[in-house]
């Protein structure tokens, strides 16, 4: 059976940690073969003028996702950042809209940023950290608050340092590397039906299922 291509789109270069979450729903859902892409739209960035690259438009980036990765279905990512989620999704219907491309796109919007998704694992990150035996315990929010947090971009973060538990150069040589440490973790993560909880994900999964529904490809 021919593998169903989707391409995700997202805010930022972090976020393509999504790929993960997005990749597990999938095999929930169907068990038809998938193939996920992240649109590194970099080369378009580094091509672009700066003042370009400050007011490209999400019907811009949409078009330059899809003709750098075609794909069967687009998943556009985009944090509600205190926005309400049902205006970040109309933003993303109209940028699609605008588009007149005919590759359907799923709307993905966290209720906060990104990486509070990543913070259900404490293997998963103490095995990032390197530290899969701990001796300090490691504080991880409760689900019920991962759409509350203040600052969730730096909790992982936080978190993965406590779990290193370096400290002088080698935490400073572990803080260089950070960023390499969060994509680990979000590889690491078997399970993340525990987001199920979430509005956020639940709406994600009911918009993959009817988009594969609409194809026939469950």
């Amino acid at each position: 059976m021919k593998p169903v291509r989707w391409t995700l789109l997202t805010d930022g270069s972090s976020d393509r940690v999504l790929l993960h979450p997005v990749r597990w729903l999938l095999t929930q859902i169907s068990e038809r073969p998938f193939e996920g892409t992240w649109a590194d739209l970099s080369y378009y960035n580094a091509h672009s003028q700066v003042g370009d690259r400050a007011s490209a438009s999400l019907s811009r980036r949409i078009c330059e996702s899809l003709h750098a990765f075609p794909c069967e279905r687009l998943i556009v990512h985009r944090d509600a950042e205190g926005q309400p989620a049902g205006d970040r999704r109309r933003e993303i219907e109209s940028a699609v809209a605008a588009t007149e491309l005919t590759t359907p796109a799923v709307r993905l919007v966290p209720v906060r940023m990104t990486e509070a998704w990543l913070l259900i694992s404490e293997c998963a990150i103490r095995h990032a950290a390197g530290n899969p035996s701990p001796r300090t315990p490691l504080p991880l929010p409760r689900i019920s608050k991962l759409e509350k947090l203040p600052d969730p971009k730096s909790k992982p973060k936080e978190l993965l340092r406590k779990a290193s538990e370096f400290e002088g150069r080698r935490l400073k040589k572990f803080k260089s590397r950070e960023a390499q440490a969060v994509h680990r973790t979000a590889e690491l993560i078997q399970d993340f039906s525990p987001l199920r909880s979430l509005s956020a994900f639940r709406q994600l999964e009911l918009d993959l299922t009817a988009a594969l529904d609409t194809n026939g490809w469950r």
